[in-house]
């Protein structure tokens, strides 16, 4: 169902650079699944580069497995959570792939300026990255004051140092019941 405007906009963020379609030349005829359950995307790469939906069944050349947890990080462009997506098949085309999703980028002021024209189409993307930064920014103090909060005002979650404390007096504790048993063992071959 969601197909073909997927491949529709993969092939446009393609064809928008230039670079990537020449990229993917090289791997014409290749395979490649996505699957982001429940669902799933197979795409062949054609020879210009773009590509085309092939059916679920198709023989595939690469599978990439993403996690929906991880999707967040993702549209946050986290680099690590790259790293968690599970791949499998042919490395070269992977490499190929995770190298464009790492430096693939929409110009979305382009496509904006066919409808408001140039300079307003910039100044409305310069605003939406700034209202962008802003909501990472506040995610990312709120997410420190809530970890402030769990671990300080109602502790829920232990910091370092309480860890650190714990293991100190369960090392002293094990000591002293080594120190018990010896005397034990001392006083009971005494009598």
């Amino acid at each position: 169902m969601l197909r073909q405007p997927t491949v529709a906009m993969l092939n446009h963020l393609l064809a928008q650079s230039g670079w990537a379609l020449q990229r993917l030349a090289p791997f014409s005829g290749k395979t490649a699944r996505f699957n982001l359950l429940p669902f799933s995307l197979t795409c062949t790469v054609q020879k210009d580069g773009t590509l085309r939906t092939a059916e679920h069944d198709a023989s595939v050349d690469a599978a990439c497995t993403i996690a929906p947890a991880l999707l967040p990080r993702l549209a946050l462009q986290d680099e690590s959570a790259l790293e968690l997506i599970e791949r499998s098949g042919d490395a070269a085309l992977i490499e190929e792939i995770f190298f464009l999703a790492r430096n693939l980028r929409w110009d979305a002021a382009e496509d904006l300026s066919h409808f408001t024209g140039d300079i307003a189409a910039e100044r409305i993307v310069k605003f939406a990255e700034g209202a962008r930064r802003q909501v990472r920014a506040n995610a990312l103090n709120l997410a420190q004051a809530l970890a402030e909060y769990w671990t300080e005002e109602r502790p829920l979650v232990s910091t370092p140092r309480q860890i650190a404390s714990f293991r100190q007096g369960v090392s002293r504790l094990q000591d002293s019941i080594d120190s018990l048993e010896k005397r034990l063992d001392r006083l009971t071959k005494a009598g």
